[in-house]
């Protein structure tokens, strides 16, 4: 019996990325080493960095001339601060939108920063099932800050806000995996965790122009001196990114994001059509904000819930516990989702709703 994994990070990786890390782990490319053994300032590493920095920016249609690619550690959690500290530097004030709880999460770190005026200028509280517009801003923002998807909530933008000032955006957990016009961002990060590598690697993907005048912020925390030393100030996450290049090479292979895009609404839409002719499960999500990667669903009864979530672990359908924040069930359908999983848990789901 296959089993699929639809946690929603640590995440599943493709099957051909996995055989071929087992394949090369003892030794990588003749060197006599484990990937896990290689130096950062190796000549393998150094070809391993570039392929998925070139790799990168060519998946999201972005020149090398005006992007560069930063694989950092740290977590998207930490550029909650860094963004800020790198980037509100003229006028010292921002503008958030409040779309979820890591949104929330992004809003509190800035906001520890003195000197810093952090402004929320939409809201999707208090039930956060949609996604509601950003409104003409102010020129005197540093920048705008959104949350692509919402990981807990099950929401997503399906168009970007043209945005008046520079837009910085948190992709972690729909990132390559919808297609938005990438260009419109002058930051783009994401924790990798989710549809890219293990954890332990952020992908920041910044405009150029922002790394040409050095900062006296600490180096560790400054994207200029990162991007100097190709994220390379200290040991950068070897493995993680070693991963992510095979990754990025398989979306490629697929056909890009336009491509993955596609199939994660053909996935996401099995599992949506079902909800929405259910007698038994549903979903608080707005129709037009949800989410192609995180589906949240209940049958309205925690006990039945349980069941369910206990019985599709039983079935080889694993990691669908609800966020402790909502509840419930997720199914989190990423890139590396096949097909046969989203259909294995719609049938599931019919079942379910049949004997109970």
């Amino acid at each position: 019996m296959p089993s699929y994994n639809f946690a929603a990070g640590p995440a599943t990786l493709p099957q051909p990325v996995l055989e071929q890390v087992q394949a090369e782990l003892l030794d990588y490319h003749g060197t006599g080493l484990s990937i896990l053994e290689i130096s950062h300032r190796s000549a393998a590493f150094e070809a391993i960095y570039q392929s998925a920095s070139q790799r990168l920016l060519r998946l999201l249609k972005l020149s090398a001339a005006d992007y560069t690619p930063l694989f950092l550690q740290g977590g998207a959690t930490l550029q909650f601060t860094m963004v800020p500290l790198n980037l509100a530097t003229t006028h010292h004030r921002v503008a958030y939108a409040d779309t979820g709880h890591w949104s929330q999460r992004a809003i509190e770190e800035a906001r520890r920063l003195p000197g810093l005026t952090v402004d929320v200028v939409t809201t999707a509280a208090p039930d956060y099932t949609t996604i509601p517009p950003v409104p003409a801003l102010a020129t005197d923002y540093d920048y705008l800050h959104i949350t692509t998807n919402n990981t807990i909530m099950g929401t997503a933008y399906q168009q970007l806000p043209k945005a008046t000032v520079p837009l910085v955006g948190d992709l972690s957990s729909n990132f390559l995996g919808q297609e938005y016009d990438f260009a419109a961002f002058d930051l783009l990060y994401a924790g990798a965790q989710k549809n890219l590598a293990p954890a332990g690697l952020t992908i920041v993907v910044v405009k150029t122009k922002y790394l040409r005048e050095a900062t006296d912020l600490p180096s560790m925390l400054n994207y200029p001196a990162l991007a100097k030393k190709e994220s390379a100030l200290n040991t950068p996450p070897v493995f993680q990114i070693y991963v992510a290049d095979l990754v990025l090479k398989w979306l490629e292979e697929q056909g890009g994001v336009a491509a993955l895009d596609a199939e994660n609404r053909r996935k996401s839409a099995l599992i949506y059509d079902f909800l929405d002719q259910s007698r038994l499960f549903s979903s608080r999500v707005a129709p037009a904000a949800r989410s192609l990667t995180n589906i949240p669903f209940t049958t309205g009864a925690p006990a039945r819930d349980a069941a369910f979530i206990k019985e599709a672990a039983a079935a080889g359908l694993l990691n669908l516990k609800g966020h402790r924040l909502v509840g419930g069930m997720r199914a989190s359908l990423y890139n590396a989702m096949p097909y046969a999983g989203a259909l294995a848990l719609r049938d599931f789901m019919h079942q379910f709703e049949h004997a109970h």
